[in-house]
C-alpha cells in the first residue's frame, strides 16, 4: 500500500514547480496574441484609408530644417538623417544633464545635513521648490521667464568680454579641434592605460613590501610623459580656445546655446537633482552612526571622514535609485517639444505629420528610449557590482 502510494507523481497542474512557468507562459501567449490582434487591426485601418506599413520613407527628403543640431543637417537630407539628429540631441541633453544633475545633488544632498543652519535650511528649501513642481512648468518658466526675457542680441548682456546673454540663447567660450587632435587623443589613451598599469604594479609593491610607492604620483606622470610627447611630435595645442564675439545681428566663434535647449537643461538638472539630494542623504543616513564615532575617535576630520568612510558605503545603496533618476532624466527630455528644441520626440512629431506614419514614428521613437534606457541601466548595473562588498 505504501509503495503504490510513493509510485503516485503528482499531475503537472497541481506541481509547484510547474505551475508558476505555466502562469508565466500563458501570459506571454496572451500578450503576444493581444499585441498581433491590435497591430493586425491597425494595418487593416491602414489599408481602408489607403495606406501602407514600411519604413522606406526614411530615403525621402525631409523638407525642414533643425535649427540646433550636433551634425550637420539641410532640409534636402533624408528623414531617416532628421531622426539621427533628434537621437544625438536627445543624447547630448541626456548625457550633460546626467553629469551636472549628479553634481549638484551630490553638492545639495550632503549640504542637507550640514551643522550649518543656513546651508541647511537653504538646501532644503531647494529640494522642496524644484521637487514639488512639475517639470514641465519649470520648463516653460525658465523658456518664457528667463531665456526669452533676455535683451536683443545689440544689447546683449556681456559678461567679462567671454559669455553673452540675449534672447537668442547664451553664448560661451568654446574648445575647437585643430589638425593634431586626433594624435592628442591616442596619446591621451594610451597615457590613461598605461597609467592603470603603473597604478596596478605601484600598488602591488607597496602591498608586497609594507613601503609607500606613491601610485598616484607614478600614475599622473605616465599621462603627463605621453601628453609631452605629443606636444614634441605636434608642435601645437589640442584645442583651440573659440572666444564668442557680436558680429551685427549674430555671434562669431564660441558655442551658442539655444533657447530651447537651454531652458530643457537647467530644468531637468535642476528638477532631477532634488532628487537626486534626496537619495544621497538618505544613502548617508543609512551608514551605521558606530562607522563615524570610530572615525572621529581616530582624529579623523569631518571632510576626511565623508570622503574616505560615509560616502563609499553610503554609495552603494545610492546607486539603484540614482538609476532610476538617470531613466527619469532621459525620458523626462521628450518634453522638450514644448519650448521647440527638437530632439527625437520634436523630429518625431514633424515627420509623422509630414509623412502620417504614425506607427512606424512612434516604433522607432519607442526603440531609441528603449535602448537608451537598457543601455544606461547596464552601465549602472555594472558600477553597482563592481562597488559592491566582496563576501567570503
Amino acid at each position: 500500500m505504501n509503495k503504490h502510494s510513493s509510485s503516485t507523481s503528482t499531475p503537472f497542474w497541481r506541481d509547484k514547480r510547474v505551475i508558476p512557468i505555466l502562469l508565466q507562459v500563458i501570459f506571454a501567449v496572451i500578450v503576444v496574441v493581444a499585441g498581433v490582434f491590435f497591430f493586425s487591426n491597425a494595418l487593416a485601418g491602414m489599408r481602408q484609408i489607403g495606406m501602407v506599413f514600411g519604413f522606406d520613407f526614411l530615403g525621402k527628403m525631409a523638407a525642414f530644417d533643425i535649427g540646433d543640431k550636433v551634425i550637420d543637417f539641410s532640409s534636402k537630407d533624408t528623414y531617416g538623417k532628421a531622426f539621427i539628429v533628434g537621437i544625438l540631441n536627445t543624447i547630448k541633453v541626456a548625457f550633460i544633464g546626467i553629469i551636472l544633475a549628479t553634481i549638484l545633488g551630490f553638492i545639495v544632498g550632503v549640504s542637507r545635513l550640514s551643522t550649518n543652519w543656513l546651508v541647511r535650511t537653504v538646501a532644503a528649501a531647494y529640494v522642496e521648490i524644484f521637487r514639488n513642481t512639475p517639470l514641465l512648468v519649470q520648463i516653460f518658466i525658465w523658456f518664457y521667464a528667463v531665456f526669452l526675457s533676455f535683451p536683443v542680441i545689440e544689447k546683449s548682456l556681456d559678461v567679462f568680454g567671454l559669455f553673452y546673454f540675449s534672447n537668442r540663447g547664451a553664448v560661451i567660450p568654446w574648445l575647437g579641434l585643430t589638425p593634431s587632435s586626433f594624435i592628442w587623443l591616442i596619446a591621451f589613451l594610451i597615457g590613461i592605460i598605461l597609467s592603470f598599469v603603473v597604478w596596478k604594479i605601484r600598488i602591488k609593491r607597496q602591498v608586497e613590501t609594507g613601503q609607500r610607492k606613491y601610485p598616484f604620483f607614478w600614475a599622473s606622470s605616465s599621462i603627463v610623459s605621453l601628453l609631452i610627447i605629443a606636444w614634441f611630435v605636434t608642435l601645437e595645442s589640442p584645442l583651440l580656445l573659440s572666444i564668442p564675439e557680436i558680429a551685427g545681428r549674430g555671434y562669431l566663434g564660441g558655442y551658442t546655446i539655444g533657447p530651447g535647449f537651454g531652458a530643457l537643461l537647467v530644468a531637468l538638472v535642476m528638477y532631477t537633482a532634488s532628487f537626486i539630494a534626496e537619495i544621497v542623504r538618505g544613502g548617508i543616513l543609512a551608514v551605521p552612526k558606530g562607522q563615524v564615532e570610530a572615525a572621529k575617535a581616530l582624529g579623523l576630520k569631518s571632510p576626511t571622514i565623508l570622503r574616505l568612510v560615509v560616502l563609499p558605503q553610503a554609495i552603494r545603496i545610492i546607486i539603484p535609485p540614482l538609476t532610476s533618476q538617470y531613466l527619469n532624466l532621459i525620458k523626462n527630455s521628450s518634453l522638450a517639444a514644448a519650448v521647440a528644441y527638437q530632439e527625437l520626440v520634436g523630429v518625431g512629431i514633424t515627420i509623422l505629420s509630414q509623412t502620417g506614419r504614425s506607427i512606424e514614428v512612434i516604433s522607432i521613437v519607442i526603440l531609441v528610449y528603449l535602448s537608451m534606457s537598457l543601455f544606461t541601466s547596464l552601465l549602472m548595473n555594472i558600477f553597482n557590482k563592481y562597488s559592491q562588498l566582496v563576501e567570503r
